[in-house]
């Protein structure tokens, strides 16, 4: 367990005696048990050992005061559309300024705002709240992800309509209300109703469900980055089929971190050439 021999270890037990002047281990036992000076050296060697490593935790305290921290939630849909590319440039114009990313749910990231656990949100579902300011960012257009050996899969484009007849596959199970209930509504204005409904904890396990030929889904355009053996992305020519893409903060919060996040990301639309919502 030390990683050295045992006449070694041995000569060093030997030479601790010898400074204290006492025997700390019974030889002749098997097992080797500790004398009675030698279990209160233990104790009051572990007491020593524990306070070594709370002033450490107080040094490491100490070195962060004064240091900027930042602390970000997001939904995991975000994270296949421009949210990586705000991380990067954050970090580059900010290297001093400790960053991070807690995955939470929108709910989970209300309750986190108002609590100081996080300083801004990332999520999907509009929430009033008199402590939240909420910033419409964009509103990002779905995509059907369907079966590679579809017939649907032919298609270019798609309506609600083609896709009412098969099992629809939706996420996140809870909590609810939730993405899944975006999706559920567009059918529902619709007058639509699918044979078959899935609900399923997460995005991945959605994709994998379309992959088996379960049913369909849809999910943000943004996700067709993250391609998948068995499974296309068809557009829908639907009207109302996006989902918001929604920047979450306390109210009255004008700190520079904050400023600064936002900026970045005027810049990244612009770059790109997508509509600013805010």
């Amino acid at each position: 367990m030390l990683h050295i021999a045992q006449p070694p270890l041995s000569r060093q037990i030997q030479q601790l005696e010898d400074e204290l002047g006492v025997t700390l281990i019974e030889r002749g036992s098997r097992p080797l048990r500790l004398t009675d000076a030698g279990r209160l050296l233990h104790e009051q060697a572990a007491q020593v050992l524990e306070r070594v490593e709370e002033m450490k935790a107080i040094a490491q305290r100490l070195r962060k005061v004064g240091r900027s921290h930042v602390r970000i939630g997001f939904v995991p849909s975000t994270l296949y559309g421009r949210l990586p590319e705000l991380i990067r440039r954050y970090r580059a114009v900010r290297p001093g300024v400790e960053l991070t990313l807690l995955e939470l749910t929108t709910l989970e990231q209300i309750a986190a705002l108002k609590e100081g656990r996080i300083n801004v949100g990332y999520g999907r579902i509009p929430f009033d709240d008199p402590a939240i300011e909420r910033m419409l960012l964009r509103n990002e257009r779905l995509t059907a992800a369907l079966p590679s050996a579809h017939s649907l899969a032919r298609a270019k484009r798609l309506r609600l309509d083609d896709l009412a007849g098969e099992p629809l596959v939706v996420y996140p199970k809870a909590p609810r209300p939730s993405y899944a209930d975006q999706v559920l509504t567009l059918f529902r204005e619709r007058g639509l109703k699918p044979p078959a409904v899935y609900e399923v904890r997460e995005l991945q396990t959605a994709l994998g469900l379309v992959a088996a030929e379960v049913g369909v889904c849809l999910v943000p355009v943004s996700v067709e980055h993250l391609r998948r053996d068995n499974v296309v992305y068809r557009a829908l020519d639907e009207e109302k089929a996006f989902s918001p893409i929604i920047m979450s903060t306390r109210k009255g919060d004008q700190s520079p971190e904050v400023t600064l996040i936002l900026k970045l990301i005027r810049e990244i639309y612009r770059q790109e050439g997508i509509t600013f919502a805010a």
